[in-house]
């Protein structure tokens, strides 16, 4: 479910995407001592982005390092970290974590359940640390699971659950900035959910899958659809999902300009007014074209 919050490197100055590299790899680094390599493979741009807003928010001076890791063995690279680098790791472990095991609760993943077993002695470190937000974590995927059961029709809803979970996680401290910040992570968060319906809508069809953009007929009974949900079949599809993303990241914009960011202000506004849109261009050019396939094919016919 994550993956979605990118920079557009074609927008982007060299400087500050080595700037926004080293954060990442910063990032990687503080997994690695958080849990380990197999703590590391939960590394994701999304956090990425968190590091940057906190430290950008709170201006937290970075310790700067030169390293090879094994993804880049034969050169050194530059690495940033911090505080906020940690604070990251581990709310990316704890996310993993619970989402391998409602995983495999729900759909009895195996991956999930290895790779859940594997975090296992990183969570017991972090439950004393973070209880709160892991219960938070906890409950609120285990709420996601359970409406998904009963096909729940309300996109928006479905997606404000994950909302919840990440406004929590961009809490680092509780302070004046605790509503711009919580907002801020809590429409990423719906947007990321809704992103992740529409990338995933034909596979889900395949599979049997619930997603939040499918009419399902046995749930339709004495329930209205709303004129603006986007339902998967229809002509206005994709543009009532794009509609429903414009207002999540409007909303993730207005809550960023809220708060004083001078630090690294390039970078982010990369990600929240272009990057977050790369991977939807390439969902809806990906769809168009195989449409296109389609109607060419029946044509010939």
């Amino acid at each position: 479910m994550f993956g979605y919050v990118v920079i557009n490197q074609g927008e982007m100055k060299f400087k500050d995407y080595d700037m926004y590299h080293s954060y990442y790899c910063g990032l990687c680094r503080s997994l690695k001592e958080a849990g380990g390599r197999r703590s590391q493979l939960t590394l994701s741009y999304d956090m990425t982005f968190l590091v940057m807003v906190l430290t950008a928010l709170y201006e937290l001076e970075p310790k700067e390092k030169l390293c090879r890791c094994i993804a880049h063995p034969a050169k050194k690279h530059l690495e940033r970290r911090n505080a906020v680098s940690d604070y990251c790791a581990d709310m990316n472990i704890i996310l993993t974590y619970y989402k391998c095991i409602d995983d495999w609760e729900d759909e009895k993943k195996k991956t999930g359940y290895l790779y859940g077993r594997l975090l296992k002695k990183e969570i017991k470190r972090l439950e004393p640390l973070y209880p709160n937000k892991m219960k938070i974590v906890k409950e609120k995927l285990s709420e996601l699971r359970i409406a998904e059961k009963k096909k729940n029709l309300n996109a928006d809803q479905m997606a404000g659950i994950f909302g919840e979970i990440m406004g929590e996680l961009f809490l680092w401290k509780e302070d004046e900035w605790k509503k711009p910040l919580y907002n801020l992570g809590f429409y990423l968060g719906k947007f990321i959910y809704l992103m992740d319906a529409y990338e995933d809508v034909e596979k889900d069809e395949k599979d049997g899958s619930y997603n939040p953009f499918f009419l399902y007929k046995d749930k339709q009974d004495g329930m209205e659809i709303p004129a603006w949900h986007p339902v998967y079949g229809t002509a206005e599809f994709d543009d009532k999902v794009m509609h429903m993303l414009k207002m999540m990241m409007a909303e993730c914009a207005g809550a960023f300009e809220m708060m004083p960011i001078i630090w690294y202000e390039d970078i982010l506004r990369n990600i929240i007014y272009s990057g977050v849109w790369s991977k939807y261009g390439a969902i809806r050019k990906e769809r168009t074209a195989e449409d296109c396939k389609e109607e060419c094919s029946r044509c010939s016919k």
